[in-house]
């Protein structure tokens, strides 16, 4: 039986609605693949760069933070996708894509980065239909994913994350993708398994827009034909099976729900090693350290390390009186005498889980998510954002009678 993980053991990310590590700009509406788990239309809708920069105004108005995720659709869809990085850049924060990539080659990431660019997360997965790779599995799939942290080593000095979206199908796949990123820890700066969710329309609730009903089943993330597959995976699914393979995975950090404070909206591990040798998982007081002094120097949580900065791992032992998760690290340097030849990195497992519908019909959302977006002029969870686009605001959940239940079963 695989360790229990208990959330009071964990530092709890002092990421707000107000202050945080993230923004999330949506420039385009367009995007050019389709993957299965996506919770956004793609419809061939661009923003100006007028509407950006007021997207931007608006973060600047409500919210503190380091980084900008430029995401969609995919904005390598966006014609002056160019300019929304310079324009980030030049406002103080960092430009980060969130991309699928398939429109991405070497000259264009390379103007990219003179325009400021600090980093991409490429989206890949085995639910995409991506040209040349249908019917790939997610093992399989770690050939692309190579050429693209290859591609992105090549023009250097910018982060290189991976998210995959997590099925009942794929995930046995976990592990091998854990170990295929410390295979590539040089390169490969973060790695994000994001749960699968499907619709909910015909189950335990009814659904309302202020005081009138709505049909769900009109929105993209509430339309995938689950076939019966598994749709409440969440992050001690994903943390139990990385630990059938290796038992002392160890997240150190969270972000609660709005609404359990004990749930794993967002689950940090952070682990320190070569190639060769995972040597320990940096715990809830490293981590604390980091993003409470990058806020003390800089006014600002921490999105989006440097990968210079993740090369010196062996430093980062000098830690150790404050962390036990370093200490069981530098013990086990200290046994290996190739560490001395060995340059030690620093990587980031990420897992995040979507929004949970409670039994009362409370939603329990990321509490101080980083994926606000805005909404006419306010910031909204990305993640619904086709909520407010067809019915004019977020809708909210309420539990049926248990005669319109066993009604509904019996329809479906």
């Amino acid at each position: 039986m695989t360790q229990a993980i208990v959330h009071r053991d964990l530092y709890r990310l002092p990421w707000t609605l107000a202050d945080n590590a993230i923004a999330w700009l949506e420039p385009t509406e367009k995007c050019n693949l389709h993957c299965e788990g996506c919770y956004r239309a793609n419809v061939d809708v661009h923003k100006s760069l007028d509407e950006v920069a007021a997207d931007l105004d608006v973060f600047a108005r409500q919210r503190n933070f380091d980084g900008v995720s430029i995401a969609g659709g995919d904005p390598l869809m966006h014609p002056e996708v160019v300019d929304i990085v310079r324009m980030v850049r030049q406002r103080g924060w960092k430009p980060i894509l969130n991309t699928n990539g398939l429109a991405l080659d070497e000259p264009l990431l390379r103007e990219l980065k003179a325009a400021g660019l600090s980093g991409l997360t490429f989206h890949i997965d085995s639910k995409q239909g991506r040209p040349g790779w249908k019917d790939s599995t997610e093992q399989e799939l770690n050939e692309l994913r190579l050429s693209f942290a290859e591609m992105v080593a090549r023009v250097g000095g910018l982060s290189c994350a991976f998210n995959s979206t997590v099925y009942e199908d794929t995930l046995d796949a976990v592990p091998d993708l854990v170990d295929w990123a410390q295979k590539h820890i040089d390169i490969v700066h973060v790695m994000v398994f994001i749960c699968f969710r499907a619709s909910v329309t015909d189950g335990d609730f009814d659904f309302y827009a202020g005081d009138e009903k709505v049909a769900m089943d009109t929105l993209v993330y509430n339309s995938v034909e689950s076939d019966g597959e598994r749709v409440d995976l969440g992050a001690h699914d994903v943390i139990e099976t990385i630990r059938s393979r290796h038992p002392d995975f160890a997240p150190g950090a969270y972000l609660n729900g709005t609404q359990r404070a004990d749930t794993f909206k967002w689950l940090l591990t952070l682990r320190l090693g070569s190639k060769k040798r995972i040597y320990g998982y940096p715990g809830p007081r490293f981590l604390e350290l980091v993003q409470a002094g990058h806020h003390w120097f800089k006014k600002r949580y921490l999105a989006y390390v440097h990968p210079r900065t993740l090369r010196f791992g062996r430093s980062m032992l000098a830690l150790w009186p404050i962390d036990r998760g370093v200490r069981r690290a530098l013990g086990r340097a200290l046994t290996d005498p190739r560490v001395l030849f060995r340059r030690m990195y620093l990587q980031s497992i990420m897992v995040i889980s979507p929004v949970d519908f409670l039994p009362d019909g409370r939603q329990d959302m990321c509490d101080g998510c980083p994926d606000m977006t805005v909404w006419e002029g306010d910031l909204a969870w990305s993640c619904r954002l086709e909520e407010c686009k067809q019915f004019g605001q977020f809708v909210h959940s309420v539990p049926k009678s248990e005669e319109r239940v066993a009604a509904a079963s019996e329809t479906h």
